[in-house]
């Protein structure tokens, strides 16, 4: 394939290195994380089928919309918006996803150096014979120390610029497909010994059997539709967040197709494919903590602190948690090496400049900027703002609670509004090729009730840190 630089636009090799890619890129820390500890505080299966609803009427949509600008352009966001409307008006788009990415990686190489950490921790036994507090303080001495962060931040950006480094179809796709498949093996592994463990029935049941009544838990009844609402807004919070739309992640692989399979299809098989990792996902967790007594709904300290003591307790539980974090770590890498790749796509559209030279100064700046995350655990612990956290929580707010549904809300206003690209054009793109086409009768609920869910989601992802200033004041 032609390099993108030259004139031409590489391509994938196959049908299945897009599918793969795409939904390597969806499937990371947000569903098998924080999917599994969120379903744990939301009351399990109802908390899931809701997800499942927002998934369909708001995930879905979107996904196909970024597909669509760019198998239409065949440009990354850099170049696509100014392309399909040559106005000029939507061209500043292009540096909000190029820095949403940017950002994203900031903290993402650091958590996902955690994992691989965690492989390398489990592998040699460092939990081996401890306690939850003893793995707590493993996990607390592993932040402390900055060597160590930045030491395995360091190996995720080389490992991932070293993929992107040998293109797209013998890099990105090869590598990227290897992983997914490793990944998927492992996954059915895990959930085969966390479904018989015994006592697993009362995971299963919990995370299977819904029960709406589980989501009014612990309320009283003057709080019951305050907690249900919070609830509703998890559970669209985290089908709009697990796919990793807005900040043109997805647009980039669809510039990489060609037309001879529509959209919407394509689009639906990623979304199943994340979603049967996330769920899968919940089949490790919820079985193999229940089976040892241990609370499902911890949030983020389930996996790098609960979870190790759960393997600990296993009849070959070193085994086992190995494999779980080289799992977490194969979807985390996927992730990392997706959006490296959209970073250079990026600036080889924007500046037509080779790959080689565009990895270099990529990999240089995704170092210097992710350096501030993995510092932000030890020596600049007392860098906070209040109401949101530490520079990872800052970095991480920016982006999922900021550029994530704000980009969304512009390919879909892109998509939908004459002033854009417009539904027409939009259509036409979405249903080329053979296979399901995108249902133009819901063109009013594109146009008008997706933005207001987005709308929705941004503002109800600022109410509770405003009540906290407001309470500061």
């Amino acid at each position: 394939m032609a390099d993108a630089s030259s004139g031409g636009r590489e391509q994938f090799a196959s049908r299945l290195g897009f599918i793969l890619i795409s939904a390597g890129c969806a499937i990371g820390l947000g569903n098998i994380w924080r999917f599994p500890y969120i379903t744990g505080e939301y009351g399990g299966a109802a908390f899931v089928i809701m997800y499942l609803v927002f998934l369909v009427i708001l995930g879905l949509p979107v996904m196909v919309m970024e597909f669509s600008v760019g198998r239409a352009s065949q440009k990354s966001a850099a170049k696509a918006f100014g392309i399909l409307q040559p106005s000029g008006k939507w061209n500043w788009f292009g540096w909000v996803a190029f820095i949403g990415c940017l950002m994203l990686m900031m903290f993402y190489t650091t958590v996902c150096g955690w994992f691989l950490n965690y492989v390398v921790k489990m592998a040699t036994g460092a939990f081996n014979g401890l306690d939850p507090d003893g793995v707590a303080a493993v996990f607390g001495t592993m932040l402390a120390d900055p060597s160590e962060l930045v030491a395995w931040m360091l190996f995720t950006i080389i490992l991932g610029f070293l993929v992107c480094s040998l293109g797209l179809q013998k890099g990105v796709e090869r590598i990227t497909k290897f992983m997914m498949v490793c990944l998927l093996i492992l996954l059915c592994v895990l959930v085969v010994r966390a479904v018989t463990l015994p006592g697993a029935e009362a995971g299963l049941e919990f995370y299977l059997l819904p029960d709406f009544g589980a989501l009014f838990a612990g309320a009283t009844p003057a709080e019951q539709w305050g907690h249900f609402g919070e609830a509703v807004y998890a559970a669209m919070g985290q089908a709009f967040f697990t796919l990793s739309l807005g900040i043109a992640a997805m647009e980039i692989f669809g510039s990489y197709i060609g037309k001879d399979r529509s959209l919407t299809g394509e689009a639906l098989r990623v979304c199943g494919l994340d979603t049967f990792v996330a769920l899968m996902a919940g089949l490790i967790i919820f079985p193999a903590c229940m089976s040892f007594g241990v609370d499902a709904g911890q949030g983020p300290a389930l996996v790098f602190v609960t979870l190790p003591s759960v393997f600990e307790q296993m009849p070959l539980g070193q085994l086992w948690g190995s494999l779980f974090f080289l799992f977490m770590s194969f979807a985390a890498l996927s992730t990392v090496i997706a959006v490296f790749e959209n970073l250079i796509a990026w600036s080889m559209d924007k500046w037509e400049l080779p790959r080689r030279k565009v990895v270099a100064r990529t990999a240089a700046l995704v170092t210097v900027l992710s350096l501030p995350c993995a510092l932000g655990y030890n020596v600049w612990a007392d860098v906070q703002l209040p109401g949101i956290g530490d520079i990872q929580s800052i970095e991480d707010f920016i982006v999922s609670n900021n550029l994530l549904p704000l980009g969304s809300l512009i390919f879909v206003l892109f998509c939908t509004r004459k002033s854009g690209w417009g539904w027409e054009n939009f259509l036409k793109e979405a249903d080329a090729g053979d296979g399901m086409k995108f249902p133009a009768a819901v063109y009013p609920w594109v146009k008008w009730g997706i933005p207001a869910l987005i709308i929705i989601i941004l503002v109800m992802g600022y109410i509770p840190k405003i009540a906290f200033w407001m309470g500061m004041a």
